[in-house]
């Protein structure tokens, strides 16, 4: 398990660790790195106490707790986009006392209660865009400051705090101008570029040359210490901070690209790594120290097609002495896994092939006293499993809350996302702020649930997806539907409200959501199945899933529509030049349609992480381009609406420009909707409604009969 170099895809040698080729031969520390972050006071913009402007329906989601579990900060919509809030998290507490503590429009992505409870950190989208900052306040709305993330053009990803509370970890990317990123011929000295993908030089850049610097930090939100450097990552696609065990020896950190996620165990004194293991795609918060920090609790699926519990054993310089499968299952993987405040006791949520199941397990692991033989220390272990009834079908996050308490995200098929309060030995109760399920859409239509469907691709690969049924059609009456792909490519169609289906069934179109090869939930080499040129395989699966859906929905085959999102409006695009002839019309949101333009434009993080899925840009080029959409835009023939936000640097704007401005000069009819005010994701209720709106006017009029 010592460190390795497998995520280095540039060619420089020497990187080592959390070290790269610049790095002191004696002492491993780097000779540059990232500019340490400065906080920037903020004017106060807590709301009032109350529950200003109330939407009936509105999600609450990502919650943590305060150190006594009596309230939680979480993300919430209610006010049209994500921001922050604090409300009790005793479900028997009343909704009125709910408080909005950053009323700034910028959309909220995660929440991080302070151990000491003076601190809740939280990062943020300026503009809705893919840069992130990361900012901190006081539980009364006071002190609000940016910790990270606040020189143009970088980003700030949330880390672990230390368990006293004094200081908090983050990341930070260097931007292109920084200092510590001299130029090596793919970009001007000291040039100022503004963030977004504009900016770029278009050419395709990965990391490792002036892009190429992640550096973690502990950040006094105090200011009364400069920060302190824990790692500085050359050529990493992710570099976040997991955990610091309670003796500040120790950090647990996450790095790699897609589908070559690593973890590492960092020691704080001298920034040298010790252990290196494999570890799972899909949720960044991969583990933690159990305590004494002389084991490390791991979910990774390394040696294994389903990601696992692993029990790493350490010995008193971090250095692994064992590794146990402490809980794993057979046909289906953990996807959450969090420890308790008094890191014995742990919540395990399973993917059982798209729901979740949960439970509760003690965690054992002795700790020794100075000098004991690693022979004589206990393996650890996970005890005997208690299950957890869930009200709703998904998990997306659990949070401790107090002494054995718990917080819950959960969504649902008919609900929206909420936060639910699980006591010790009890079941989850629906905290008083979250939206209730009968409020999930205005009556008198109700959501509808899916049913499972089994699609086998033609090469015979198992599939699945889940099909919506629009309400008032006879079972076997053959419908107009939608078929309907997820982003990721690695994520996974989940049965979760969806408000866009929900719209599009109102207009009476079925809805058939697949999972084609490269979504996870169905194992690594299910996952790994669209690697190269696998890909066009995946592209076949978008027909073969309608096929089935004509079979077995039952769809109508000539009143067929493909839309996605992300890499699903790539896999739109390539479905209809590649099918023409299948689909009546497409909606592609997001989607990449000419990989070397993608790879040109978008942020050089995400080239890095995109390389392992779609080829590299340079030695792949063929292939790319044999990929890209564009490449046979001749053989459109459905009218396509391309939809896009104006702040995406993930996926630029240029990619949907240029697939609608190809197919109109075809005579291919084609429009675009440009969000404004949107990044990657669209994030505010404004934004939602109209592309929600447009996008089922689009389907009903060109799905309509005739």
């Amino acid at each position: 398990m010592a460190a390795d170099t497998r995520n280095t895809l540039t060619g420089h040698p020497g990187v080592r660790g959390p070290y790269g080729p610049d790095a002191d031969a004696d002492t491993h520390a780097p000779r540059t790195a990232v500019p340490a972050p400065e906080p920037v006071p903020l004017p106060d913009a807590a709301g009032p106490r109350g529950v200003p402007d109330r939407l009936t329906a509105h999600g609450c989601w990502y919650p943590s707790a305060d150190p006594g579990g009596d309230r939680a900060a979480f993300v919430c919509d209610r006010g049209g986009v994500p921001q922050l809030w604090t409300g009790p998290a005793d479900a028997l507490a009343g909704e009125g006392e709910a408080r909005l503590l950053d009323s700034d429009p910028d959309p909220v992505k995660e929440v991080s209660w302070s151990p000491d409870g003076r601190w809740i950190a939280y990062t943020t989208a300026p503009g809705g865009g893919e840069h992130t900052r990361v900012l901190c306040v006081r539980p009364d709305g006071g002190g609000r400051r940016i910790l990270a993330g606040a020189e143009p053009g970088s980003s700030a990803y949330l880390g672990r705090w230390r368990p006293d509370g004094t200081a908090l970890a983050v990341t930070v990317a260097a931007p292109p101008d920084s200092p510590a990123a001299p130029p090596d011929g793919t970009g001007p000295a000291g040039a100022s570029r503004p963030p977004g993908w504009t900016g770029r030089d278009g050419r395709a850049v990965l990391l490792g040359g002036p892009d190429g610097e992640l550096a973690a930090y502990l950040v006094d939100p105090e200011g009364g210490s400069a920060p302190a450097l824990l790692a500085v990552e050359y050529g990493a696609a992710t570099l976040r901070v997991c955990d610091l065990d309670d003796d500040g020896r120790l950090a647990l950190l996450r790095r790699g690209p897609r589908g070559r996620r690593e973890a590492l165990v960092v020691r704080q004194t001298d920034l040298r790594t010790t252990c290196v293991l494999p570890v799972a795609d899909g949720d960044p918060w991969i583990g933690g120290f159990g305590p004494g920090g002389r084991t490390v609790w791991l979910r990774s699926d390394n040696g294994r097609e389903y990601a696992a519990l692993l029990a790493v054993a350490l010995d008193a310089d971090g250095a692994p002495v064992g590794t146990t499968v402490a809980a794993g299952r057979a046909e289906c993987e953990l996807e959450h896994l969090a420890l308790g405040r008094d890191r014995r006791t742990a919540q395990l949520a399973w993917n059982v092939r798209g729901a979740s199941e949960l439970e509760t397990v003690p965690l054992s692991g002795a700790v020794p006293a100075p000098g004991t033989a690693p022979a004589a220390v206990p393996a650890p272990a996970a005890g005997p499993s208690r299950p957890v009834p869930l009200p709703h079908e998904v998990v997306t996050r659990i949070a401790p809350a107090g002494p054995g308490g718990w917080l819950l995200a959960l969504s649902g098929s008919r609900r929206r996302p909420g936060v639910w309060w699980l006591p010790r030995d009890g079941s989850p109760l629906r905290t008083a702020w979250s939206s209730r399920d009968e409020d999930a859409v205005p009556p008198p239509r109700p959501p509808v649930k899916p049913v499972p469907l089994r699609p086998v691709a033609r090469d015979g690969l198992p599939l699945q997806g889940w099909y919506y049924r629009a309400p008032g059609r006879a079972p076997t009456e053959p419908a107009p539907c939608v078929i309907h792909l997820h982003g990721g490519p690695e994520e996974q169609e989940r049965p979760v409200f969806n408000p866009l289906y929900h719209e599009i069934l109102g207009r009476g179109l079925d809805v058939f959501a697949p999972d084609v090869r490269g979504s996870a939930g169905h194992g690594r080499t299910f996952t790994d199945a669209d690697l190269g040129a696998g890909r066009f395989a995946a592209i076949d699966d978008v027909a073969d899933c309608a096929a089935h859906a004509v079979a077995e929905g039952p769809a109508d085959l000539s009143r067929l529509a493909v839309m996605g999102r992300s890499y699903g409006g790539y896999l739109t695009m390539a479905a209809l030049v590649r099918h023409p002839d299948l689909f009546r019309t497409g909606v592609a949101v997001c989607g990449m349609s000419d990989f070397a333009a993608f790879f040109a434009g978008t942020e050089p993080w995400i080239a890095q992480s995109a390389v392992h899925k779609y080829g590299h840009p340079e030695r792949d080029r063929e292939l790319l381009r044999a990929l890209s959409p564009m490449s046979r835009i001749d053989a459109l023939r459905a009218p396509v609406l391309a939809v896009h936000g104006e702040h995406d640097t993930n996926v630029p704007p240029g990619e949907s420009e240029r697939f609608v401005r190809a197919a109109r000069e075809r005579g291919v009819p084609a429009e675009l909707l440009t969000l404004r005010d949107e990044g990657h994701e669209f994030l505010r209720a404004e934004n939602r409604r109209l592309f929600r709106r447009l996008t089922a006017d689009w389907l009903e009029r060109h799905l309509s009969p005739g």
